[in-house]
């Protein structure tokens, strides 16, 4: 991975720099992004919210950013452990390691966040709402995870009518270099990573192999059990693949790759029989990812015109099997979603403060089911001006045309600008921004259930959103102190629920979320750092005039840091979640009220010398026993220790 220079102190970025960042990304679309929400230097550089490296005084849009450094001192071992604390987002697991995992970015729908792996939209077109499964990626080579709040289908096209999670990959720099580790602790956790990188200024390489086991995390609530029925924890397997290459040809041509393959299986403790409760044998799933993507970069004129030529492609293949009376798996139901893009992306530098960033694509995507195949494709246009009218007044707009195989055309936009206060330079932005997401494949045809009287409905209708927010940043203390807050608002228009009839789909939803961001940090000495971040979300039905399920009204968590000398991080991180609507674990109660809980992580990490660090952590510390959602237990107190070398 490059580093980033700084740029110069006027807050602009110099054309040499935006052009070099621009040429080195993978993907202009996977971010490397700098919070919005974090306390950041003013010369930091963040390239998600707009697709180009832009100062991150100079942007309005809400964004997080968690860096392969904060999820190595905190030792978080999966995506969904990495995205516990970020504001504005709830995570809900069913149990541990390897459970279906879903992520509800201010108050919308899980299937409303877009999920970009270096560029690769990894939605998987053959569930049934597109959702993306957090709980089968692991972290091991992760360089930056970028949570960007609001409606993004100005730039990022259909889904993202919540936001974006944008996730790059390490990319290999320096000599030579092989890192390793080793992990073991509670639940039968045995954890080993493997990666060789390296590079130069014409080539560069990065391969990393990861496994993850745990073979026996308890899951079901032990009042769920009938009396005399055995209690069977999850056990999960995951192996990863990646890889990522990078070549200069010549001065003005470049070429990257990269590619990830995740081979999984869980055993898990599905329900049967009616009224439903835990079977007495677990059911096995298992999970088969491949994404890739190929890159060209031609850059004809040293910089002031950039293209991309890029190619994508997903394919994601679930296959589960549920237990007979004797405990014996019958045949596995497969089911496949398939994604291919092409696209190309151009930055143009139109003056020193006016960037022009322009790009078509196509998709087409798939699904194969035992019952039925489809497909269905998508092209789309956008363009996007980035202004820098003063050194205190910023703005960025961009507006996008869609047109879909099934439903048509379909524009959506943005805008966000940015004032910076003389004298107090505190930060007032603002953005506004519209959002659309095609139904699914399976809403529209899959008729996969006809013994339950239940069909897909081919006269769906897209979903739509509009949002906005407004919110200030104030450094104080010469910075050692940062605070500030942002208030958003969005309404959905025609979501996708079920029928009354319960026999199909229909367009009969509205709903508005609405609340608050809020955070602090506290840099006391560079040896000792807090940050404490609050959300309020208020996410209501209006249709039934109900709160939605799983949204939480509050969210707070505090993370420190502390360095005692100089080989030594110890970090400490709360996470707490409100009480909030859900049902049980068979959804026979539709609606109750789930309580609340707060769980405290602790980690330590020693460096021993430049090959070795010892390292180990505590999850859970007060072994709080929490469902979420109701009906599967978050693990409870756990410990974990190991080496890490690199040679």
């Amino acid at each position: 991975m490059f580093r980033l220079p700084k740029p110069a102190r006027s807050g602009r970025c110099p054309l040499a720099f935006r052009l070099l960042a621009a040429s080195t990304l993978l993907t202009p679309l996977s971010a490397l992004a700098q919070s919005g929400e974090k306390p950041i230097a003013l010369d930091e550089i963040v390239i998600s919210p707009t697709g180009v490296p832009t100062p991150a005084r100079e942007i309005a849009s809400s964004v997080t950013v968690v860096t392969a450094k904060e999820i190595e001192r905190e030792q978080r071992r999966t995506l969904p452990q990495a995205l516990a604390a970020v504001p504005g987002l709830n995570t809900v697991q069913t149990g541990g390691p390897g459970g279906l995992t879903s992520v509800f970015m201010r108050g919308t729908n899980s299937n409303h966040v877009k999920v970009l792996i270096d560029g690769i939209e990894v939605n998987d077109p053959s569930t049934p709402n597109r959702s993306f499964d957090f709980g089968q990626m692991l972290t091991t080579d992760i360089e930056r995870i970028e949570v960007l709040r609001g409606p993004q289908s100005g730039l990022y096209g259909a889904n993202a009518l919540g936001g974006v999670i944008s996730i790059t990959s390490k990319r290999g720099e320096g000599p030579p270099k092989v890192t390793g580790s080793v992990e073991a602790g509670s639940y039968g956790t045995f954890n080993k990573s493997l990666g060789v990188s390296g590079g130069d200024d014409r080539f560069d390489y990065a391969f990393g192999i990861s496994h993850f086991r745990a073979d026996s995390t308890p899951v079901t609530p032990s009042d769920l059990v009938p009396a005399g029925r055995r209690r069977n924890p999850n056990s999960y397997d995951n192996w990863s693949y990646s890889a990522r290459l990078g070549a200069r040809l010549t001065d003005t041509l470049s070429v990257n790759w990269v590619g990830r393959y995740i081979d999984g299986q869980l055993l898990f403790t599905g329900d049967s029989g009616f009224p439903s409760l835990p079977s007495s044998f677990r059911s096995s799933q298992n999970y088969r990812q491949a994404f890739t993507r190929g890159e060209i970069v031609w850059d004809p004129l040293g910089g002031q015109f950039v293209n991309r030529f890029g190619v994508s492609y997903s394919n994601q293949d679930r296959s589960n099997r549920r237990p007979n009376a004797f405990g014996i798996l019958d045949v596995p139901t497969e089911n496949l979603g398939e994604r291919i893009k092409y696209d190309w992306r151009g930055d143009l530098k139109l003056t020193r403060s006016q960037t022009l960033v322009m790009g078509l694509q196509y998709e087409n995507e798939r699904f194969d089911t035992p019952n039925k195949t489809v497909s269905n494709g998508n092209r789309g246009a956008f363009v996007e001006l980035q202004s820098n009218w003063t050194d205190r007044f910023f703005t960025t707009a961009n507006i996008r045309y869609d047109d879909d195989d099934k439903f048509g055309g379909h524009t959506t936009y943005r805008i966000a600008p940015v004032f910076i206060v003389p004298g107090t330079d505190t930060k007032l932005k603002a953005s506004y921004g519209t959002g659309f997401k095609a139904p699914t494949l399976s809403e529209r045809f899959s008729d996969s259930r006809p013994a339950f009287n239940f069909y897909g409905n081919p006269n769906l209708k897209p979903e739509e959103s509009r949002g906005w927010d407004v919110g200030f940043e104030q450094p104080l203390v010469n910075g050692q102190v940062n605070v500030g807050a942002t208030y958003f608002h969005n309404d959905i228009d025609n979501l996708i629920l079920t029928n009354t009839a319960r026999t199909s789909y229909t367009n009969i939803g509205r709903a508005t979320t609405k609340g608050v961001e809020a955070f602090a940090a506290l840099e006391l000495t560079p040896q000792f750092k807090v940050r404490a971040d609050y959300t309020f979300t208020l996410a209501k039905d209006e249709t039934a005039h109900q709160e939605l399920l799983r949204r939480p009204r509050h969210k707070a968590s505090i993370t420190a840091s502390w360095v005692p000398i100089e080989k030594l991080t110890l970090s400490a991180t709360l996470i707490y979640v409100g009480e909030r609507m859900d049902g049980n674990r068979d959804f026979s109660i539709s609606r109750m009220r789930a309580p609340g809980a707060a769980i405290v992580n602790l980690a330590a990490d020693y460096k021993v010398d430049e090959k070795l660090t010892l390292f180990g952590r505590v999850d859970n510390l007060f072994d709080k026993r929490y469902e979420n959602p109701v009906g599967f237990l978050v693990p409870g107190l756990s410990a974990f220790g190991g080496i890490r070398v690199s040679l």
